[in-house]
């Protein structure tokens, strides 16, 4: 079969990124354009700033990522691009570029789910990596556990009840003053810090043993620092950290290793941004290495959003036939299985 080059851009948040992939799991380039220095000035993502940022940026990143690659329009196959869920301006300036260049260029379009791209990300690195197994996809918006039957089919085992990981991470970084982004900036406390100086709680939901719940957790940490506070008591906020996010990395190892063991999976893989945390990568390696399981994770540039991952998922979508037509359009609740 001949190769099949696929030009992917992503832009469903604070990322404007660009790549070309050759036959789904060979990365030509990768070009990433972060907004985060500009959201850290107010805290948190602001979406029209972010949609406005992704208009300036989305013609070079794509020139750069076809001149990294060595090829040009004419040496594309098919446009990949992400539309759904996100941001909804933010995907729009993504969806719109994508289907002005397969228009001109009369090139196949393929609409790729961001969190199906967030999955897909593992087999880039991973060329022993074939379906079925079992996925938790964590990142600032979603927290999912999911079995990948086959390339584009899912089953969603548990979900998130409330906060996703990320915001909770966010949210509890934000209260004790590390700021944005949150993810890694509790990673980077938590190593000074000691995980067993708290003994926060690990939320479950009676009745589903694989959804997850955060804002207990979060609740529970802000009660505790305002409850100090009123004290005057002095609060390390690197133990706050690293028993907060011990605390979370438990809840998500026990969770997967338990619907691993219930469904007889060994192939066990993490994805999505807070997938590049290093306690959870720990957690979940230890795990997997004491039951003998085979564990996935890809390296921390592929975990936050990036463009290659959607390149790796639209090859998987092309070959089994899915085209969109002219009026794809961002979604920004999209379910992952949906189009």
């Amino acid at each position: 079969m001949d190769d099949i080059r696929i030009l992917a851009i992503e832009s469903s948040c604070d990322e404007t990124a660009a790549s070309v992939v050759k036959n789904g799991r060979e990365v030509l380039s990768n070009v990433i354009s972060s907004q985060i220095a500009l959201h850290t000035l107010y805290g948190g993502v602001v979406p029209e700033i972010a949609s406005r940022k992704h208009i300036e940026k989305i013609d070079q990143v794509i020139t750069r990522a076809l001149e990294e690659a060595g090829v040009t329009l004419d040496d594309i196959d098919a446009v990949g691009v992400t539309y759904g869920p996100g941001l909804v301006g933010a995907l729009l300036v993504g969806v719109a570029e994508a289907k002005a260049l397969a228009y001109a260029r009369n090139l196949p379009l393929v609409g790729v789910h961001h969190i199906e791209g967030h999955i897909s990300a593992n087999y880039i690195e991973n060329p022993d990596l074939e379906p079925p197994f079992l996925c938790l996809v964590v990142s600032g918006g979603h927290t999912h556990l999911v079995i990948v039957r086959d390339y584009g089919e899912f089953e969603i085992l548990g979900r998130t009840r409330d906060d996703a990981a990320g915001e909770a991470f966010d949210k509890v970084a934000r209260a004790i003053g590390l700021g944005y982004p949150g993810g890694p900036k509790i990673d980077k406390a938590a190593k000074e810090g000691n995980p067993s100086a708290y003994d926060f709680p690990r939320g479950k939901v009676t009745g589903s043993p694989y959804d997850f719940s955060f804002s207990g957790l979060k609740s529970a940490v802000l009660n505790y620092l305002n409850s100090a506070s009123m004290k005057g008591e002095t609060v390390r906020r690197e133990d706050v950290a690293a028993s907060f996010q011990k605390a979370v990395t438990d809840v998500l190892t026990e969770h997967t290793m338990e619907a691993a063991k219930d469904y007889k999976i060994k192939k066990i893989a993490i994805a999505g941004g807070v997938a590049s945390n290093s306690a959870l990568r720990a957690s979940m390696e230890e795990a997997c290495r004491r039951r003998n399981y085979s564990f996935y994770r890809p390296s921390p540039v592929l975990c936050t959003d990036n463009a290659a991952m959607i390149g790796c998922a639209a090859y998987y979508e092309y070959i089994r036939g899915t085209r969109s037509g002219w009026d794809l359009n961002a979604v920004p609740d999209l379910k992952l299985g949906e189009r």
